[in-house]
């Protein structure tokens, strides 16, 4: 089984965290005002949409790649909704525009990339997460 592990810091003098993988960052934070939040980054559901779209974007590229199809414009808009408390997503929703270089439908590829869409799928079918403490004073 592979595996990705991320890490997360507090960025000094502020109350937002940056996160890494490998030479790439991201900032965390709450809205200006809201708990501290400077609104220096995105929030957790930004995240979320962003890794779900994000992660579509490139199974676009692996499913045209695999067919033999040049893509040329991609726009994917993701919008997830909250409710409850604790807030939660409820649902989520992609709209997917994808031209080819050729002018054909694009239908194929779209089918093919929701179909090995990591994110998309792990989402969908739901898994454990595991929170455990670790050396927090």
């Amino acid at each position: 089984m592979a595996s990705v592990t991320v890490e997360l810091r507090n960025v000094e003098g502020t109350q937002a965290a940056m996160g890494w993988a490998g030479a790439h960052t991201v900032i965390v934070d709450r809205p200006e005002g809201r708990a501290g939040g400077m609104g220096l980054g995105f929030n957790g559901a930004q995240l979320l949409a962003l890794a779900l779209g994000g992660c579509f974007c490139n199974d676009l590229r692996y499913a045209a790649h695999e067919l033999g199809v040049g893509l040329g414009r991609i726009a994917v808009s993701v919008t997830v909704e909250l409710a409850g408390t604790p807030l939660l997503t409820k649902a989520a929703t992609m709209r997917v525009e994808c031209e080819t270089q050729d002018g054909a439908d694009a239908t194929a590829v779209i089918e093919k990339a929701r179909t090995i869409c990591m994110v998309a799928n792990s989402l969908g079918r739901g898994f454990p997460v595991a929170i455990e403490q670790a050396g927090c004073a």
